[in-house]
């Protein structure tokens, strides 16, 4: 396999790597790191752990305007995508799936010679995590059961580039951990990589599961409760900051505790504790974006008493802390106001246009 990444308008390659088409068990993970920074304002940072048949890249990345990044895997592989900080437009050649892929999402593609575009918003924290295996490694992973997915193997044995699924999937909690885990992997030699063998495999089940349709014993709800279950849902999204305890959602919907908890979660897919979760990261993270507000403040706007929990909530969420997430979109906000400025003088010989060398 080998991977090129190049950003439209530059000669020199942003990535180059090559690793073996085959797995060995003898390959140590080589470590590689690409750091790049224009006057502060842009920056490229991209860790890759490199071995036979194993690519893992983890690429952060924020620019002052739109950039369009092409790459290239020349031979086969299975590319585990995980997109880990705001959305992104992507689009593979020879597919017309969504061109749109949404942060905290996943999806696992087959190419057999990869060409995709990706188009970079500007002004955004980017991070993508992308795990690039081998069909060969792959196959030793899921014990050479195609029969787990039938489509997407068939893919593979034709040589047809294809995803697992049309649209990118929700992280759960599982795949948000082992993620964090692969990020900050201490071992060395030997045993970084059985740990990092171990972690794919992990994060390989965590997706699968996800991704696949599982038949399920689908729970009967009648129209009654069902407009009950919504009721809750709707109370959750207007209280989520103060949210009623499981008892006193269940008085205020008519409907005893066990329906309730059973009932939300085959209806909509989530717990009632994931649910007041995620309105409240989501409500934190427009605060952050929208006013200059420290951690301390946003917490207590959640709903959030104690900062550590708050802080353990968004990172776990998000997958970085609150305190950086606010130091990054302070200095967007800092570096528009600075060409605001300028604009207002009609300084437009000051523009800059920024390259890579």
């Amino acid at each position: 396999m080998k991977l090129i990444s190049t950003i439209l308008g530059q000669q020199q390659p942003l990535i180059s790597i090559e690793a073996g088409d085959c797995y060995s068990h003898k390959s140590q993970f080589v470590e590689e790191k690409i750091i790049i920074k224009n006057d502060g304002i842009e920056e490229i940072t991209i860790h890759n752990q490199i071995t036979e048949g194993i690519l893992i890249l983890d690429a952060q990345m924020y620019f002052s305007k739109p950039q369009t990044i092409q790459t290239k895997i020349v031979g086969e592989s299975i590319v585990m995508s995980f997109i880990c900080s705001n959305n992104l437009e992507t689009h593979v050649d020879q597919l017309e799936s969504e061109p749109f892929s949404i942060e905290n999402t996943h999806n696992i593609l087959y190419a057999s010679e990869l060409k995709a575009t990706l188009r970079i918003p500007a002004l955004e924290e980017i991070n993508c995590v992308t795990i690039i295996l081998s069909p060969d490694f792959y196959s030793k992973l899921i014990n050479e059961d195609w029969a787990l997915h039938k489509k997407f193997s068939k893919n593979i044995n034709q040589k047809k580039t294809g995803y697992l699924t049309p649209k990118y999937a929700p992280f759960n909690s599982g795949i948000q951990w082992v993620i964090h885990e692969i990020k900050n992997c201490t071992y060395e030699g030997s045993m970084k990589k059985m740990y990092l063998e171990a972690k794919i495999k992990e994060l390989l089940i965590f997706q699968l599961d996800s991704l696949i349709e599982k038949p399920q014993n689908k729970e009967h709800l009648g129209e009654e409760e069902r407009s009950k279950l919504l009721k809750a849902k709707l109370i959750l999204e207007k209280n989520f900051t103060n949210a009623p305890s499981l008892s006193e959602l269940s008085r205020l919907i008519s409907l005893n505790e066990f329906k309730l908890k059973k009932g939300f979660k085959a209806c909509f897919k989530t717990t009632i504790k994931s649910y007041v979760t995620q309105l409240r990261m989501e409500y934190a993270k427009d605060l952050f974006k929208n006013e200059a507000s420290n951690v301390g403040e946003v917490a207590y706007k959640c709903g959030y008493k104690d900062v550590s929990h708050f802080s353990a909530a968004f990172k776990f969420f998000y997958g970085f802390t609150p305190a950086s997430f606010r130091k990054v979109n302070l200095g967007a906000k800092i570096y528009l106001l600075y060409w605001d400025f300028f604009d207002i003088l009609y300084l437009d010989f000051l523009s800059i246009d920024f390259c890579f060398v």
